[in-house]
């Protein structure tokens, strides 16, 4: 059994072939992690791997497939989930250097306790950015994580290290946590598919009013299988929606002919894509075009900066957790983070009030516009990708590229990545898909045509490329 034959799979492929016999879940389990030890040394992405802990869900996932009583349409599947996810008895750093010593988790996030009893091994957590407020793979405790299109390039983050290692073969799917873009912006940068669901479809914790946990896979297909196993209701998470208990992968079939469908480029304000991004965007109308759809441009509402209220709010919020740090020296975070963090010291109280009321006001413009539309895609990132050693595009605002993808974090709506091109390098290029709330599922069918559709052929970095 080779790895390269097991990406081939899809998720419901190997699931089928326990359910028949023909695989097994401690040897699919032992080849992922073989292959993970093998090849994490080159991109950073997993930390605290944990091999027998793993081989032990796996057989007992066999034994229940023996006994024809599997526990859930992930049972057998290795993944593993971001270093911000907590999991009793596993470490909770949050890319922290100085949290290095703290002790281990003494709860399961509802993601962790839904991958638990569906039975899929969890063999690793991944890495990130230090406190999840950077778009890179650069953190003061796990280094640098590289992208495995290309070692020079950036995994983006916070969900860096999930990225990467997806993409390199390293677990079949991972869970992500998305405050800006950090589930979408790593998938795009790592040519994988991924899901910021709309706000409440996943709990997690702790509640918050914009970050949420979504699947990271490298097919549409697996994500939303993934999906129908995170969610669920948990009353922990005040935000959270009752289980509806839709098997997503289940329908991703949908015939596209009528929907409206705009395409997006310009924020109205910050970065513009650089052209092979713009160029990325346009092709996926024409294939959306072509399957049937009505396909027009989607102006932005928006005529000022609409993400400068949002990074006072998470400078604050960075200064509060830098703050509460245990004692450390000046390496205990990053140095990006902690000049930037630094800045929410110098804001009031009023002008965090005026900046949650000018996102409240963007907020309300922008799910207007939406109104008359069934979907709009729009670039996940405005660049193609940047150095692995840069925190960002702007070393000053560390998240300023994320102008097409943190808005959708504060309206609550759904919106997928899926890679439909690859520039000059064979960087790949992710296409954002957003829905109306609610929506997870039509968004995934619209993701599912693009991928359907898209002309390129996914080539995994299995053998992470220079």
């Amino acid at each position: 059994m080779s790895i390269s034959s097991l990406v081939a799979m899809s998720v419901g492929e190997i699931v089928d072939a326990y359910a028949a016999g023909e695989l097994s879940p401690v040897e699919v389990t032992r080849t992922v992690i073989e292959h993970s030890e093998a090849t994490n040394a080159a991109v950073n992405a997993l930390f605290c791997l944990r091999p027998e802990e793993a081989l032990a869900t796996a057989r007992a996932s066999e034994a229940r497939y023996r006994a024809g009583t599997p526990a859930g349409v992930l049972d057998g599947i290795p993944v593993t989930v971001k270093d911000s996810v907590a999991m009793v008895g596993w470490p909770y750093r949050h890319g922290i250097a100085a949290n290095r010593d703290l002790p281990a988790s003494t709860y399961n996030a509802p993601p962790a306790l839904a991958l638990m009893e569906t039975g899929a091994p969890i063999f690793a957590k991944t890495t990130m950015p230090d406190c999840g407020l950077m778009a890179s793979g650069i953190s003061s405790l796990h280094g640098i994580t590289r992208n495995p299109w290309g070692l020079s390039w950036n995994t983006g983050g916070s969900s860096s290290g999930a990225g990467a290692s997806v993409a390199a073969g390293m677990g079949f799917l991972a869970v992500g946590t998305d405050i800006a873009g950090s589930v979408r912006l790593p998938a795009a940068h790592c040519g994988l598919a991924s899901l910021k669901p709309s706000h409440g479809r996943v709990p997690h914790l702790p509640p918050d009013t914009m970050r949420m946990a979504g699947p990271m896979g490298r097919r549409v297909e697996d994500i939303a299988r993934m999906l129908s196993v995170l969610t669920r209701s948990d009353e922990r998470d005040t935000w959270s929606f009752p289980g509806d208990g839709l098997q997503y992968h289940r329908h991703l079939e949908r015939d596209l002919r009528g929907l409206r469908i705009g395409v997006l480029t310009d924020m109205g304000f910050g970065p513009k894509p650089e052209p092979a991004v713009h160029a990325a965007v346009e092709a996926a109308g024409r294939l959306l075009e072509g399957a049937g759809a009505i396909v027009e441009p989607f102006v932005s509402p928006l005529d000022q900066d609409a993400y400068a209220p949002i990074d006072l709010y998470l400078q604050v919020r960075g200064f509060v957790e830098c703050s509460d740090l245990p004692p450390h020296d000046g390496n205990g975070i990053n140095a990006y983070v902690r000049d930037w963090a630094q800045q929410g010291a110098s804001h009031s109280g009023e002008d965090l009030f005026r900046s949650l009321g000018a996102i409240t006001r963007m907020k309300a413009a922008l799910l207007s516009a939406f109104e008359g539309w069934d979907y709009v895609i729009a670039p996940t990132l405005p660049v193609v990708n940047f150095p692995a050693e840069e925190p960002g595009v702007s070393r000053e605002v560390p998240l300023a590229h994320t102008v097409f993808t943190a808005l959708f974090n504060q309206t609550g709506q759904p919106a997928s990545t899926v890679c439909t091109a690859f520039d000059e390098r064979h960087l790949p290029i992710g296409i954002q898909v957003i829905g109306h709330r609610c929506d997870d599922l039509g968004v995934l069918q619209v993701t599912k045509a693009l991928e359907d559709l898209r002309p390129i052929t996914m080539d995994w970095p299995l053998q992470p490329r220079a």
